[in-house]
């Protein structure tokens, strides 16, 4: 392992770490009373689109997986394809589990679907760029021992500590302490993004500290 591609990986943890502070600071710019509290399906509408395209620059600008040999015009349109039902399918499915844990089934639905949507774009949109839509190379990567480079062993970390901090986020809101943060869903959104930044600051650190311990095999 080269520390020269541990220095890429945080680099790029670092854009997507900016990106997230663009979505907080330039709107207000353009948006009057704009604020992640106030107008925070706003918010979450914008956050999710930078950093959804900064990944997507970020893959075709690094390219760590390079596995796919096949490049024509139809396999690049179905994986596009492929990808945005990816991506559809796990917001759906992070809706139904939220549904199913206690969120309103009918009432605050689109604050639960954008939730939905911005804990895909922290967990899911980094798999797809990464992984591509092949459910195969998903399992193997958070199986145990199953990654074969830092790009999987940091998207593992990031992944869970979205999760994680999602999760967390939920144990304000039935505390009685009154907070406008405390409104669902804006303490979990708070606590994926926390916990996403989180993840893009510990993976390089964690792999830093590891990487005599860590080997890869090709898969």
């Amino acid at each position: 392992m080269k520390d020269t591609d541990i220095k890429k990986l945080l680099y790029a943890h670092l854009l997507c770490i900016f990106s997230i502070i663009l979505s907080v600071l330039i709107p207000p710019l353009f948006l009057e009373n704009f604020s992640i509290l106030e107008t925070h399906l706003t918010w979450l509408c914008i956050c999710s689109g930078v950093v959804t395209a900064v990944n997507l620059v970020l893959y075709l600008v690094v390219k760590p997986n390079t596995s796919s040999k096949r490049s024509s015009l139809s396999h690049k349109v179905t994986r596009v394809l492929k990808c945005c039902i990816y991506f559809l399918m796990s917001c759906f499915i992070f809706h139904v589990i939220f549904v199913l844990y206690g969120a309103p089934l009918i009432e605050l639905v689109l604050e639960t679907f954008l939730f939905a949507v911005i804990l895909s774009t922290f967990t899911t949109v980094p798999c797809l760029c990464l992984l591509g839509p092949r459910l195969k190379a998903w399992l193997r990567v958070f199986s145990r021992n199953g990654v074969t480079s830092i790009w999987e062993n940091s998207l593992q970390i990031t992944t869970i500590s979205s999760l994680v901090g999602a999760w967390l986020g939920a144990f304000p809101i039935p505390l009685d302490w009154e907070r406008p943060w405390q409104v669902w869903p804006i303490s979990c959104t708070l606590g994926a993004t926390f916990g996403y930044v989180a993840g893009l600051l510990i993976s390089p650190l964690w792999i830093y500290w590891n990487r005599k311990q860590l080997s890869y095999k090709n898969n």
